[in-house]
């Protein structure tokens, strides 16, 4: 069932959000070669705390962390940890929310680590961009799967392939609720969209093939051919004209 929203309901998710879209902020002002990643999910989970919010990923699901930190060749939901060193030229996907009165933010960035290469930047590029095609369709009357084939359609367009494994959601209470939204698809299917919804769009753009695989900790997913991954996504309020884009600051 897709939960419309009241009022009160999408102030909070507006609050969940900013805090979100600011705690990512902060974590990109500290990525640099030689930070680690547990580094930066400390730091974010001090400062959604010192907000007044509380971290949505920490213990969803049993994830250890306030942030999933995805470097190079992980798509998602990568562990924060102390033995991997950030260096020069490394690209790291942040994927995080706080929660106000109990509803959920939820956005990710994709991040270079000093000098990165063309292609790198490219892929970073393509995968925010490949967001801002698909919500031109968030919009009263629109078909969900209008959105999952604007940005399926850009992201090919441009050389690379959009993950199939895992996709987008709706948001509120629950971190992941009804209805579910790939990246990928026929246009003119699924639900109309409705004002009041609020969805998490969530591009995980590849630079080669779209098969991923879960490593041994059963949470990390990397590429199977070992190709850079990017992942940009913001939760999204449907109103009675554009998309309101909830985790932009």
């Amino acid at each position: 069932m897709i939960v419309i929203k009241n009022r009160k309901a999408i102030e909070s998710l507006r609050e969940a959000n900013r805090i979100t879209a600011e705690t990512l902020a902060l974590v990109e002002s500290l990525i640099k070669p030689g930070v680690t990643t547990k580094m930066l999910d400390e730091a974010a989970e001090e400062f959604i705390r010192k907000n007044g919010a509380t971290p949505g990923f920490k213990g969803y699901g049993g994830f250890p962390g306030t942030i999933c930190a995805s470097v190079n060749e992980a798509v998602v939901h990568g562990i924060p940890n102390d033995k991997y060193v950030l260096k020069e030229g490394d690209i790291i996907s942040i994927d995080t929310g706080a929660v106000v009165n109990g509803y959920n933010g939820d956005a990710a960035r994709t991040f270079g680590v000093g000098k990165i290469s063309e292609e790198a930047q490219r892929l970073i590029d393509v995968t925010k961009q490949s967001f801002f095609e698909g919500i031109a369709y968030a919009k009263v009357g629109y078909r969900l799967s209008d959105i999952s084939h604007a940005v399926q359609k850009y992201v090919e367009n441009n050389g690379f392939s959009v993950v199939r494994d895992y996709v987008g959601h709706g948001i509120g209470k629950d971190m992941h609720e009804d209805p579910q939204i790939p990246n990928f698809g026929e246009p003119g299917y699924g639900p109309r969209l409705k004002q009041g919804m609020t969805l998490a769009i969530e591009p995980m753009v590849n630079q080669g093939t779209y098969f991923v695989r879960v490593l041994s900790d059963n949470w990390t997913v990397v590429t199977t051919d070992g190709k850079l991954s990017a992942h940009y996504e913001n939760s999204i309020l449907i109103t009675d004209d554009e998309p309101e884009v909830l985790s932009l600051l």
